[in-house]
């Protein structure tokens, strides 16, 4: 019999059932992985035939220091004191605190530390020692002159000066050199010292450039420089020859230069040991 046109026809899908979800193939090992493993076998293939390791790549090394300009290539060495009194007791700083904010004056030999810690600048002089001792006792260096190089003048400090004592005076060494900072061209000029280590104090002639140094003959240089007009910084320039060797050494303040600055005219204290605090000094016209 024919087939009933209103009856579904079995062969045709059913449209109202969902679909089953279709399983996707499972994907191999990512492409950019396989190209990077592939292209690091290449790479220490090559370096093995070429025999150089592979590394990482660092920053440069710092360039050496050109041959003849470090310290351990001159024939001589040398040191520096900075923070010296005249005499041993006689000196004065100028720090821009109030007098309650500033320690006692130390000894001496503190003398850095407690400058270090006030932010001390010298007033109206600084005494700078330099100790220059050769290498070899049988070849000599040969010390030729001392240059002061001006890198900078300002106003002097507007800050208030301590005294480290009331005046006690005293002898220095010999080669002993005075510097005006307020000349426009500044000159290391040898004046006479003083020689107190025997039973009297005795007068030694000052002697100029040149000076021989060796291992067991080192000299000693006592620079005393001094200004009122300006806020200094300095450094020396010491011209040596040894060896058919010449050579100049810049000495400064731990790489650094020196700082001096004019101190005339502004509030000035000493300290009263017996009150333990700092008084204004009578004399202050006077300082620097």
């Amino acid at each position: 019999p024919a087939p009933d046109p209103s009856a579904p026809d079995p062969s045709a899908p059913d449209l109202s059932a969902p679909e089953a979800p279709r399983a996707r193939p499972r994907r191999g090992a990512p492409a950019p992985l396989l190209v990077t493993a592939a292209v690091a076998l290449v790479v220490l293939a090559l370096a093995a035939l070429l025999g150089h390791p592979t590394r990482r790549a660092s920053a440069p090394a710092p360039a050496s220091p050109p041959p003849g300009r470090t310290a351990a290539s001159l024939p001589f060495t040398w040191s520096i004191g900075s923070q010296l009194w005249e005499g041993g007791c006689g000196h004065t700083y100028l720090v821009d605190r109030a007098p309650r904010a500033v320690a006692a004056p130390p000894v001496a030999a503190d003398a850095g530390a407690w400058a270090g810690t006030h932010g001390a600048v010298h007033g109206g002089e600084a005494l700078v020692r330099i100790t220059v001792q050769g290498r070899s006792q049988s070849d000599a260096v040969v010390l030729h002159a001392l240059h002061v190089r001006v890198v900078d003048r300002a106003a002097p400090l507007l800050w208030n000066a301590y005294r480290m004592d009331d005046g006690c005076g005293g002898a220095v060494t010999p080669r002993h050199f005075a510097v005006d900072l307020d000349r426009p061209r500044p000159l290391a000029r040898p004046v006479d010292g003083l020689d107190a280590s025997g039973a009297e104090v005795r007068k030694i002639p000052a002697v100029s450039f040149p000076y021989k140094v060796t291992s067991s003959d080192p000299e000693e240089l006592l620079v005393f420089a001094r200004t009122a007009a300006c806020d200094c910084r300095w450094y020396l320039e010491l011209e040596w020859s040894a060896g058919g060797r010449t050579g100049t050494v810049r000495i400064t303040d731990g790489g650094k230069p020196f700082r001096t600055s004019g101190a005339k005219g502004r509030p000035a204290y000493v300290h009263d040991s017996a009150e333990g605090r700092w008084i204004t000094d009578s004399d202050s016209g006077q300082t620097g």
